[in-house]
């Protein structure tokens, strides 16, 4: 599906194809001769966020990490969006995870319609990165949820949930960045000089907003790992505590089985023709495991 539209008193256009509609891509491949590679970098489901400036063509290529609205497998992910400007043109290719971003652009041109296409890009990009905020504040409120369910009683359950959480996290700590780098790498780009003082303001503001959700998305990480760290000691300590009771216990009962089959045994004995023979075994039994504690007890203290 291929949606157009002017804005910047028709000065600018932009445009947006669904990344699974062949026949728009084809046709907007060739309305604006865009090359092959960089096509081939806009259809990449797994392509890293990236920019690329084509000076001969005079295009700039970007493409964002976006994150998911929903949860896949317990966790939020990210996809990459491709951004086109050439000329006064914009191009947006987008798949079913990220067409939400087109209500934003939507938004934006209804509130700025004389905006630039650099304008944009920028705008759209500063509330890409500030969509992460509201995941990351889930992340942090079920990462609280679990640790008080995980104190009262460590269960599979909950450990798997809490596993959820860091992949979730591995994917917006890379995302972000990686977003972080590309909005650094735009004014690295030979196309940088000729955007006006109020672009390059919103550059900055969109770079400050992906730094921020950075370091709030790897303090998340950081935090996250540690309570991890400490269950997984916790549950270490607990198998260790279990493993040293079941051993004494196993030792205590080895003496009473030595010395009743010492007893038992068809040859001469002491106390064998003694009425309280019985009563000696076992005293000598007790005798040994009252020893045996003692000294478990000194070595375990």
């Amino acid at each position: 599906m291929e949606v157009r539209r002017r804005f910047n008193q028709d000065l600018c256009a932009w445009i947006n194809v669904d990344a699974n509609d062949h026949h728009a891509i084809a046709k907007v491949q060739a309305e604006f001769q865009i090359s092959d590679e960089m096509l081939e970098y806009s259809l990449d489901k797994h392509e890293r966020a990236r920019v690329e400036y084509d000076s001969m063509e005079k295009t700039l290529l970007v493409i964002f990490n976006v994150p998911h609205l929903e949860k896949t497998n317990n966790h939020y992910e990210t996809s990459p969006m491709t951004f086109m400007i050439k000329d006064h043109a914009m191009l947006t290719i987008v798949s079913q995870k990220s067409d939400y971003v087109v209500s934003m652009m939507e938004n934006i041109l209804r509130r700025e319609p004389n905006q630039s296409t650099a304008s944009l890009l920028f705008h759209t990009l500063f509330l890409v990165a500030d969509s992460y905020f509201p995941l990351i504040e889930e992340v942090n409120s079920e990462r609280v949820r679990l640790n008080t369910k995980l104190r009262q009683k460590t269960t599979n359950k909950n450990l798997l949930q809490l596993s959820d959480l860091e992949i979730g996290l591995v994917y917006l700590v890379s995302a972000t960045k990686q977003n972080v780098t590309l909005l650094e790498q735009i004014k690295a780009q030979s196309i940088f000089p000729n955007f006006s003082d109020t672009e390059k303001e919103q550059l900055e503001d969109a770079a400050i907003e992906a730094k921020q959700a950075e370091e709030m998305t790897k303090l998340a990480s950081e935090i996250l790992d540690q309570l991890s760290s400490t269950y997984n000691y916790l549950l270490n300590n607990n198998l260790n505590d279990t493993m040293k009771i079941l051993t004494i216990w196993s030792l205590l009962l080895t003496i009473p089985t030595i010395v009743t089959g010492f007893f038992g045994m068809n040859m001469p004995l002491p106390f064998e023709h003694s009425e309280a023979g019985w009563i000696i075994s076992l005293v000598i039994s007790v005798g040994l495991s009252l020893w045996m504690i003692l000294v478990l007890w000194r070595r375990i203290k």
